[in-house]
């Protein structure tokens, strides 16, 4: 493991926030982690930090952060139908994706470009484009930091919800996922129930394969969201709000062009992009905050913008779109 003290944040968060942690604890092999535990988390406050993509620090940590930087992607089972991965929590997510093309494994195509490590995927239950990965996850092994024992959850375990799971729930800092088991399929099945993505492979008259469905996937995404690298950002802030068929059936008949899908609870769920754009906020700036010009669902630093900056524009868009439609967005980033 690397330690260090006083450590600059700034690279280790998307939303690129200039904050310092009192320490920083770089996790170099799964079988360092009871150490750390024992030595960095008893006392002081801590936080377990993936890429930072879905992470608002809004002032200096005071305690300890913990990031795990192991990595490794091993066939664990196989048979001529599935197959069963086990990937390190320090794996960059778009290395798995890019892993099961190669190897023709079906699955988590749709979930392309997303930024962020492996064990941070199952935490957020990240989705897109149709898919959510508790459609793939095997089990998730891990660290309990309030027994100091290993854990293993199966998919059941995880109690996986919408951008919800039982890591974020009873959970929550107390555990350190070292890794996360993936079933894919080796036969060619593909989930094509997003319209825009349908659309794209048909407007380029492409095949069905994994490369070209990824692809797809890429370009739009990278026509919607700014590269990070370039322009502060965490990614989707907001959840997309599920609403009663009765809440439904009174907006659609003021907005006839509400965009909505069915949801797997019941009800139906709204683009809360649609709903932040139609409050007027789409590609709005206050001060060196605002949201991205090709997607109000996305809040970005455009340089130099302070977490209060951030979260003002935020609790602007909360309260406005509450306004226009009588539905409270919830916010999907994690706030530390």
């Amino acid at each position: 493991m690397q330690t260090t003290e006083n450590q600059n944040l700034k690279t280790y968060n998307t939303f690129g926030m200039e904050v310092f942690a009192r320490r920083f604890v770089q996790v170099e092999t799964a079988e360092e982690v009871p150490a750390v535990v024992s030595e960095y988390l008893q006392q002081w406050p801590y936080y377990i930090l993936g890429g930072g993509s879905n992470t608002l620090f809004t002032k200096d940590f005071d305690g300890t952060i913990v990031h795990p930087a192991f990595h490794g992607i091993e066939v664990m089972e196989e048979n001529e139908d599935n197959v069963l991965l086990r990937v390190a929590a320090g794996e960059p997510w778009d290395n798995l994706i890019q892993y099961c093309i190669k190897h023709q494994y079906f699955g988590i195509e749709n979930l392309t470009a997303i930024p962020g490590l492996v064990g941070s995927a199952p935490v957020q239950n990240i989705g897109a484009y149709g898919v959510e990965v508790k459609d793939t996850i095997y089990k998730v092994q891990g660290y309990l930091l309030s027994t100091r024992n290993p854990f293993g959850l199966s998919n059941t375990d995880c109690q996986f919800g919408y951008r919800n799971s039982i890591f974020k729930q009873a959970l929550k800092n107390d555990c350190i996922i070292t890794y996360v088991w993936f079933k894919l399929s080796k036969k060619q099945h593909f989930t094509l129930t997003y319209q825009g993505l349908t659309k794209a492979l048909q407007e380029r008259e492409l095949p069905l394969t994994l490369r070209n469905v990824s692809d797809c996937v890429r370009t739009i995404r990278d026509g919607k969201l700014p590269d990070p690298a370039i322009v502060g950002n965490g990614g989707s802030f907001f959840k997309n709000p599920v609403i009663s068929i009765e809440k439904y059936d009174e907006l659609i008949g003021k907005y006839p062009d509400l965009v909505a899908y069915e949801a797997p609870s019941g009800g139906k769920k709204l683009s809360a992009g649609q709903l932040i754009e139609k409050a007027g906020w789409k590609g709005k700036r206050v001060g060196n905050a605002g949201t991205w010009k090709n997607q109000a669902l996305v809040l970005v630093n455009h340089g130099g913008a302070t977490p209060k900056e951030v979260l003002h524009v935020a609790e602007s868009i909360i309260h406005d779109v509450n306004d226009l439609f009588n539905i409270t967005l919830e916010m999907e980033i994690n706030r530390i």
